[in-house]
């Protein structure tokens, strides 16, 4: 969803930064990065891991959350190009569809519903849901599950690295859209399907004939 279908991941950046700032802490891109795609959780790990034990980790989050769904909870996102378009393909083409994202589920909800996209999907599986999150295979494992079908049928589209790697363990063909960053040269290795926007995605999705 963020990131791939939503406007978000630009915004959680910045607002990020303003945190930091707020509180007297230079941002690093470079531990940034690597959240992207992560829950709670693991977010917290790497920040605290890459900044140190001083980083003053409740107060940026607290401050970076408020103003993070100050905003995406009172207004729709700018949707990424192609997704309104991919959406109403797979609807057309009688697809089941999942939502696997490391946003908690009454989130991402809210999200979808301000953009008019959750009416597309069977179901959704929030980071809050799963045991373990991205870039683990869990999300798409469940995600597969609820919608009764075979994981390694399932085609998976990323725009993050820790979703690709959650994708690809979860044994799914995975296609990656990159958002902010091309893919790190470990998930390159994995050969897996990169294009450079949603609408090629609905193009191979028709030429597959599906």
């Amino acid at each position: 969803m963020d990131g791939l279908l939503l406007a978000t991941e630009q915004l959680a950046l910045d607002l990020f930064e303003a945190a930091c700032r707020a509180h007297g802490i230079a941002p690093n891109r470079s531990i940034y990065y690597r959240c992207i795609g992560t829950r709670d959780e693991t977010t917290r790990r790497i920040i605290q891991d890459g900044y140190g034990p001083s980083f003053p980790y409740e107060k940026v989050h607290a401050t970076w959350m408020r103003a993070y769904h100050d905003h995406v909870l009172a207004r729709p996102v700018p949707a990424r190009p192609g997704a309104a378009e991919i959406l109403a393909l797979t609807e057309s083409l009688g697809l089941k569809v999942a939502l696997a994202t490391s946003t908690r589920r009454s989130t991402a909800e809210r999200k979808l519903a301000l953009a008019g996209f959750d009416r597309y999907f069977d179901c959704i599986v929030g980071g809050d849901e799963v045991a373990r999150g991205k870039p683990d295979p869990d999300p798409y494992l469940i995600a597969a599950e609820r919608l009764g079908v075979y994981a390694p049928d399932c085609w998976a589209i990323e725009d993050s690295d820790n979703g690709v790697r959650s994708a690809h363990g979860a044994g799914m063909w995975v296609i990656q859209v990159p958002d902010l960053l091309p893919p790190g040269p470990d998930v390159a290795d994995l050969g897996h399907c990169v294009l450079p926007s949603l609408d090629d995605v609905s193009a191979l999705l028709r030429t597959r004939g599906l």
